[in-house]
């Protein structure tokens, strides 16, 4: 199976229909926990690379921070201000890494979800830790959660990254496949970065107690178990095997 060309706006009503279950699940809990949402000194937040919206609003809805939401793609954000729109969400369309409408040390953490893997240089990375590095007030948190680079080929319940038994070099393309709930397939190419990578863009911005996440269905550090009934509500489901999302986070 190989990745195929797909539109922007595919892509943008691809990631509306995908169910996130494993994300919500696993992947966005551990994400805020790393950032201590819901902490008393925790109430602006910026989500950089927030496609159409849905953790943004888990974060406004659940938490009831103030959070600015942030994309480069003008179809995400349509989708994104006319399906979540929430007082406390404020949606920007950004040119590149620059979030220059926002002053220095203003927000209280930061999280960027499923970007990473879509650029190819480390150091548009770093350029971007960067940038929320200065936007963060110190002590500030900043978390990145993208699929694990060491599960790839592994067929999870809703998406796979990467062929099996093929080995990637540092952000070389890869392809991704996001199993949709009417049987279609979204085909995506990202690009590969171990965890040094991750580790190395936010130590270059200036993060410290830098940390890496992997939790795991079932496992001691997972946020949350199975829905009942849903696609991880099977015995032995893959990510109670090998966890799904790679969370790395950093202090100012």
């Amino acid at each position: 199976m190989s990745a195929v060309s797909t539109s922007a706006e595919e892509i943008a009503a691809g990631y509306e229909e995908y169910d996130d279950l494993p994300e919500r699940v696993l992947g966005y809990p551990t994400a805020f926990s790393a950032l201590r949402l819901g902490a008393p000194d925790v109430r602006t937040v910026l989500d950089y690379g927030c496609g159409p919206g849905k953790v943004a609003l888990r974060v406004a809805e659940g938490y009831g921070a103030r959070v600015h939401a942030v994309d480069i793609s003008a179809r995400m954000l349509a989708i994104a201000r006319a399906r979540r729109a929430h007082p406390l969400v404020a949606y920007h369309l950004v040119e590149g890494a620059s979030l220059r409408f926002l002053p220095d040390d203003s927000v209280d953490a930061a999280l960027c979800c499923f970007v990473f893997v879509t650029v190819a240089e480390a150091d548009r990375l770093r350029e971007v830790c960067a940038e929320v590095h200065r936007v963060l007030r110190p002590g500030g948190r900043f978390a990145v959660l993208d699929v694990n680079p060491d599960a790839t080929g592994i067929r999870f319940s809703t998406f796979r990254t990467g062929e099996p038994g093929a080995r990637y070099r540092p952000g070389q393309q890869r392809p991704t496949w996001l199993h949709l709930p009417d049987g279609g397939v979204l085909d995506l190419a990202d690009h590969h970065w171990p965890r040094s990578a991750y580790r190395a863009a936010l130590a270059g911005a200036g993060f410290g107690d830098i940390a890496c996440a992997a939790p795991l269905l079932g496992g001691a550090d997972a946020p949350a178990e199975a829905p009942p009934g849903s696609l991880l509500d099977v015995e032995r489901p893959a990510e109670a095997l090998h966890p799904p999302f790679l969370v790395t986070s950093g202090v100012k």
